[in-house]
């Protein structure tokens, strides 16, 4: 057995238990069509749990075959890794106070500011942050106008009038 591989199916199986037993807690309400709210998370847990078997299974039987050399870095770039989680964690932190809109625009900035750094092409002008934010901006701004507008699901705003 190879063991490496082995614990990466063994976390993927424990992240499926994880979500089904998170799932089993959501309230089954059938709701639009004829489902309840922890149907999904259901699915994908199944399908984790799915997965993290058959990858044990592999690694069991002889290891992950036909598996390309890895094309990167030794080792990860942790910088990178940094300015992404930093973007991810303030976008989870800020979002209630900020608004959807622009606190999904910073996480795309520091993300885009982190896999920049990682593939070594680093521009820290303000020519670059604008375009980043502007981008953010049209991305996160059409979501959040299609969840609340058009889907009725309640996404924190900036503003009591629902469009920032």
């Amino acid at each position: 057995m190879k063991t490496p591989q082995a614990l990466v199916g063994a976390g993927v199986l424990g992240i499926g238990v994880l979500l089904a037993a998170g799932a089993w807690d959501i309230p089954t309400e059938a709701g639009y069509g004829g489902v309840g709210a922890s149907f999904l998370p259901l699915v994908v847990a199944c399908a984790l749990l799915l997965c993290g078997v058959g990858l044990i299974w592999e690694a069991a039987s002889g290891g992950f075959r036909e598996m390309d050399d890895s094309s990167g870095d030794e080792a990860g770039y942790w910088r990178g890794f940094a300015w992404v989680s930093a973007g991810i964690l303030l976008n989870a932190l800020l979002i209630g106070t900020l608004g959807f809109i622009l606190s999904c625009t910073l996480c795309f900035m520091l993300a885009v500011r982190g896999f920049k750094a990682s593939q070594g092409v680093l521009d820290g002008g303000v020519r670059s942050w604008l375009v980043h934010a502007l981008t953010g901006l049209a991305i996160a701004a059409p979501v959040f106008w299609m969840f609340t507008k058009l889907l009725a699901i309640n996404l924190p705003g900036l503003t009591s009038t629902g469009w920032i």
